[in-house]
């Protein structure tokens, strides 16, 4: 069969398998069209679900008569002039197909003005011979875009749309998405005929809470956690669930790179895994923003542009992980601070106001109006290597509770946050010393003795010269740590991507006797489709080869139910992989029992240095 072109109308009609999955699709499309011409106000208007209309009206910079007809053309934009543009993308459309496939599966009209015309033009487009007519037309500076009869021409697409009201109800949630990051943007929302929507512009943080608990609830806006952190080129801003709310699962999960709403599965792992702390197993609401360079994330890996990839996840990951630990910290101490003062009875707004001030937080005043009451910034965190940007907001406070107010982050996440890259030994060493001063810290270097090799210390004591293993006071550190942990069971972290074995037949029973000691160890499996799926593991496993580990456990607890101090033994040797000899390995040493120490300097090598000195001299 000889290659021949497509038709433009077959070809855009392919790409509108793409880009228009439903109504909702159309409508994301031209509203991110709105937004990138500059609009403070778009008006949405459908009928039927947008299968028998769609109306966007905004009040944009407008198209020149001049480019109507080429609007409707495909890959024709004015968001790209050069691959180089395509490497930093700051605009939500940028591949000039939207248009070209609305128009070849709808009756379309396009009418626009500029500031410069004296009248505005009018382009027409019916889906079978992509023909486009120009005409004068009556309208402001903006533009409208109609969209009649969506797959009028395609009735095998037709027949996939659902309901009207389970398209409107696609429609209002991408309506609610757009709001939450667009908070300087007017929206309305029509359904046959009858007003549904009007997000005003939020210009305040109390304007922004109010249309918060619209999109998301009242409960979540005002419990919520303010996020605020920023890093080198990395801001990350919005919204957490207080873990003192959550239970379950929550449908307020929206994240936004540079303004572009994406569904990622690093992003959730990283909201998880900073929650099992306080509630494993959960899935909280969030609002989170991240900003960076445009040159560090890649939108151009989905027709759809629902997904973007990061040039560097890993560091990215760690970077939302470490912030919302440290918000979460910080929320827990506030309501700490919060109960003192209730068990004091300090509830007058001198005192109040007073004691508010000294911890960084706010409390009701009696004297002002809820709507009024400001909550304070805290004081700035000094540091080198991680700068933060205080953040402040005012808004309306319950008589009993307040949101707290988020400032990141505290002296020990940053003494933390250079750490996340590393080994989970070291990951784990860091939490047995994280309640250490720098002061304390400093002064291990000093005592530390010499290294040798990198892997033992040189320890003299009196007339006796030994090396004590630095990778045994470790695995050491890390037993102990196991050990206090286990009797109130491990809390397991969600994986990033779960981990696949082939399954064997027995592993089902294995699992179903064994649920207790796995849930205790917080190890998450289950079996589908003739696979055993590795979901969660506590952090001594998360760098050991999970594919062999996980097999070799179940074969082993096949047959016997081991007791603690084994399964202290097994998950200390799991996690004791790589080590480097520092201060704070030194300082967890010292800190260890006294019967711990004892037995690891029995256990250490001590070198005959008599013996080696009296054969020199008789050298």
């Amino acid at each position: 069969m000889a290659i021949e072109k497509l038709p433009p109308q077959l070809a855009n009609q392919i790409a509108a398998g793409e880009v228009v999955e439903r109504p909702a699709s159309v409508i994301k499309e031209l509203v991110e069209n709105s937004l990138d011409a500059g609009a403070t106000k778009v008006d949405i208007e459908i009928d039927k679900g947008g299968s028998k209309l769609i109306r966007i009206r905004d009040n944009g910079l407008g198209i020149p008569k001049e480019d109507l007809e080429l609007a409707l053309s495909r890959h024709a934009t004015s968001k790209l002039k050069s691959l180089d543009d395509l490497e930093a993308i700051m605009s939500f459309g940028f591949r000039g197909e939207a248009l070209a496939s609305i128009s070849s599966v709808s009756r379309l009209t396009l009418t626009s003005r500029t500031a410069a015309q004296t009248e505005a033009w009018q382009a027409k487009a019916e889906g079978t011979e992509m023909a486009v007519q120009i005409l004068p037309a009556a309208h402001p500076v903006g533009t409208t875009i109609e969209a009649i009869d969506l797959f009028f021409n395609t009735p095998a697409r037709r027949r996939f749309l659902k309901s009207d009201k389970t398209e409107f109800t696609h429609i209002d949630e991408w309506l609610k998405r757009i709001a939450l990051v667009r908070r300087d943007i007017h929206f309305t929302l029509k359904h046959n005929g009858k007003s549904v929507r009007n997000y005003r512009p939020a210009n305040t943080e109390i304007q922004y809470l109010q249309r918060l608990g619209l999109v998301c609830g009242k409960a979540f806006a005002e419990t919520c956690l303010h996020i605020s952190c920023q890093h080198n080129d990395l801001t990350l801003s919005g919204y957490l669930q207080a873990p003192n709310t959550v239970s379950g699962y929550c449908e307020t999960q929206y994240f936004y790179v540079n303004g572009r709403l994406v569904k990622d599965r690093l992003v959730n792992h990283a909201v998880r895994q900073a929650f099992s702390e306080y509630a494993a197993g959960v899935s909280p609401g969030y609002v989170l923003m991240l900003e960076l360079d445009p040159h560090q994330v890649d939108v151009n890996v989905h027709p759809a542009k629902h997904e973007v990839r990061f040039h560097q996840s890993r560091y990215v990951h760690d970077y939302i992980l470490q912030a919302l630990q440290s918000a979460m910290a910080q929320s827990t101490e506030l309501e700490g601070i919060e109960s003192l003062h209730d068990i004091a009875g300090e509830r007058s707004s001198t005192s109040i106001g007073a004691s508010a001030s000294a911890q960084g937080y706010a409390a009701p005043v009696s004297s002002k109006p809820a709507s009024s009451y400001s909550v304070s910034e805290r004081p700035p965190v000094a540091s080198s290597s991680y700068s933060d940007e205080a953040s402040s907001y005012k808004a309306p406070l319950r008589p009993a509770t307040h949101r707290a107010e988020v400032n990141l982050p505290t002296q020990s996440s940053l003494d933390a946050y250079g750490s996340l890259l590393s080994t989970s030994a070291s990951a784990t060493l860091t939490n047995v010393v994280s309640t250490s001063s720098t002061d304390a810290v400093a002064g291990a270097t000093l005592n530390m003795p010499p290294v040798l090799a990198d892997k033992y210390w040189v320890i003299a004591k009196q007339d006796t010269l030994s090396l004590l293993s630095i990778a045994d006071v470790i695995k050491a550190t890390v037993r102990e740590e196991i050990s206090a942990k286990l009797g109130q069971g491990l809390v397991g972290q969600p994986l990033l991507m779960p981990v696949a074995v082939p399954v064997d037949k027995v592993w089902s029973e294995v699992i179903e006797n064994r649920e207790q000691l796995l849930r205790k160890l917080g190890i998450e499996l289950s079996i589908r489709l003739g696979q055993l799926i590795i979901k969660k593991v506590p952090p001594y496993l998360r760098d050991s080869q999970l594919a062999s580990v996980i097999p070799a456990l179940l074969q082993w607890i096949r047959f016997e139910l081991p007791c603690d101090a084994a399964l202290v033994n097994w998950l200390a040797e799991q996690s004791s992989g790589r080590f480097t000899a520092t201060a704070e390995a030194w300082l967890a040493f010292n800190a260890l029992d006294d019967s711990v120490i004892s037995d690891l300097y029995n256990q250490s090598q001590v070198l005959p240095w008599q013996q080696w000195m009296k054969e020199s001299q008789s050298d």
